[in-house]
């Protein structure tokens, strides 16, 4: 008598045969073509003006693009500071979003790895053990029954054929929701060290603008003395003195927003740390310690849509809602299952395996909806509108992003620009100040004519480091437009930010003040 396994043998055979030739409902994902446009803007930027010719200056250089410069995983090193290395380095460590961002990405993997299990059979055993009583004619049990023991021991296998795709549809649609959490984690990462090198610049700006604003309000305060000297003695009015008690007030009333500016800067840089505000320590960074690229790279549109995080991530949503379809499809179809069981069964354990013990069963069955009210067919016509949403929203992302690129592009030209008048102002007002200094030596002009010229030149450097940080700000924006350079890694991000040393004679970054 050939064996139930040999009986199964065929079967085995023809839902290979079914699994192999079987069909997949719904549409097939492919990614959007990649764009044909050369550029991003109608005037494309090529080099930026310098700061000036005569002198360097910090943030001052020209910038050149360069389409065949690849963007570096590391581009926040190009900034050539140890101390913004060691903020980056530290933020990737300790910060609370970016550790969520993970914990999202092992939950989506774990999530796809569950979901290939409904592509296999699933094998169960189990061993069980009966006392049963039966009531029986004759016997001579006292109750009038009989007592015996059953024992059994079985491996079911069961199984739902996927002949229509729809557990493979899910699979799809689960390895696209992982891939889609891939590049939320890298946007995460981009961000983050973005955010945290912008904030370090502009801290470096609001204590520049701090320092020089009570620069001003000490020239100001020396010039009111002078007045009150000079109305005390009559040669001039009351008014001349409360003209000058209001110039100092108005220049007192804009160092508390920037003292409130850098305050609150502090406290989010702090956060980024994965730290409380008051816990946040750190050595200040000043302009002049930040050197601002000359060479950026400038990637194609065509190469933008493949390295973009957020573009990734909208196509990874745009191929879950594709696979979405096909599972929604496949619902309404007919639902094939087969299941089986090989075991054995005995009044005594020793019995089990024995010959004559044998027992094994094979089911099949086909499932149906007969009428739903529709909601199988409304779930599908769904499932197909957020896939035109998808799509819809891919396309809105990367012309975003194009929209990102252009921006940035214009900002590195007109602040560039911008930056260069406010030095030829500072230059300007510097030889102001020069020629009024040597007249007032000379005898030539009055103490106070000196201090408003040093004033106009403290006013002319507030602008200038302004223009300075706007440029140091604008290249972080262009590497965090182009993506990020996660391409060129090797490892993961911390690891790479890690991996930047530290010269001993730049502290670090949360050392003691």
């Amino acid at each position: 008598m050939p064996s139930p396994l040999c009986s199964l043998r065929p079967l085995t055979v023809a839902l290979a045969t079914v699994l192999v030739s079987g069909c997949m409902v719904g549409p097939d994902f492919s990614r959007p073509q990649a764009p044909t446009l050369q550029h991003y803007s109608a005037d494309p930027l090529q080099r930026t003006v310098a700061a000036s010719d005569q002198t360097e200056l910090a943030a001052g250089a020209a910038q050149q693009l360069d389409h065949g410069l690849p963007v570096s995983a590391r581009w926040w090193q190009s900034f050539d500071s140890a101390t913004l290395n060691q903020l980056v380095a530290e933020a990737f460590r300790a910060n609370p979003d970016l550790a969520a961002a993970q914990a999202a990405l092992r939950e989506a993997s774990e999530n796809m790895q569950a979901a290939h299990g409904a592509l296999i059979p699933s094998i169960s055993g189990g061993l069980d053990s009966k006392r049963q009583h039966s009531s029986s004619s004759g016997s001579s049990s006292s109750n009038g029954g009989r007592v015996y023991n059953t024992f059994n021991a079985s491996v079911d296998v069961s199984y739902e054929l996927d002949v229509f795709g729809g557990n493979r549809r899910a699979y799809e649609a689960l390895q696209a929701s992982h891939e889609y959490q891939q590049f939320e984690l890298e946007a995460s990462y981009l961000s983050l060290a973005s955010n945290v090198i912008n904030a370090a610049i502009s801290e470096a700006s609001y204590r520049e603008q701090i320092a020089t604003t009570k620069d001003i309000i000490q020239l100001q305060q020396q010039l009111l003395d002078i007045l009150q000297t000079q109305f005390e003695f009559g040669s001039i009015s009351q008014a001349d003195v409360e003209s000058q008690v209001a110039s100092i007030a108005a220049t007192q009333a804009s160092l508390p927003p920037l003292q409130k500016s850098l305050a609150l800067l502090r406290n989010q840089l702090a956060v980024y740390l994965g730290k409380a505000p008051s816990e946040l320590s750190m050595d200040p960074i000043t302009l002049d310690q930040l050197t601002l690229p000359q060479q950026l790279p400038l990637s194609l549109p065509s190469d933008l849509v493949a390295q973009r995080p957020d573009i990734r991530a909208s196509a990874a949503l745009m191929h879950q809602a594709a696979a979405e379809v096909g599972v929604a499809t496949a619902n309404q179809l007919p639902q094939f299952g087969i299941t089986g069981s090989y075991g054995s069964e005995g009044n005594t354990f020793a019995e089990l395996f024995s010959p004559g013990t044998l027992v094994w069963n094979l089911a099949s069955s086909i499932t149906q909806s007969i009428f739903d009210g529709g909601i199988k067919r409304h779930q599908t016509r769904a499932s197909e509108a957020a896939y035109d949403q998808a799509q819809a929203s891919y396309r809105s992302v990367v012309l975003s992003a194009f929209q990102d690129v252009a921006n940035v592009l214009d900002a590195l030209n007109y602040d560039a620009q911008t930056l260069r008048a406010r030095v030829i102002a500072e230059e300007a007002a510097t030889r102001s100040e020069k020629i009024a200094d040597e007249q007032y030596k000379a005898g030539g002009t009055s103490y106070s004519t000196l201090l408003d010229a040093q004033k106009t030149l403290l006013n002319a450097r507030l602008l200038r480091v302004q223009a300075q940080a706007a440029r140091l700000t604008d290249t972080v924006a262009l590497y965090q437009a182009l993506g990020g350079g996660w391409w060129n890694r090797s490892g993961t991000p911390q690891a790479a930010a890690a991996a930047l040393p530290v010269p001993a004679s730049e502290p670090s970054a949360t050392s003691q003040q």
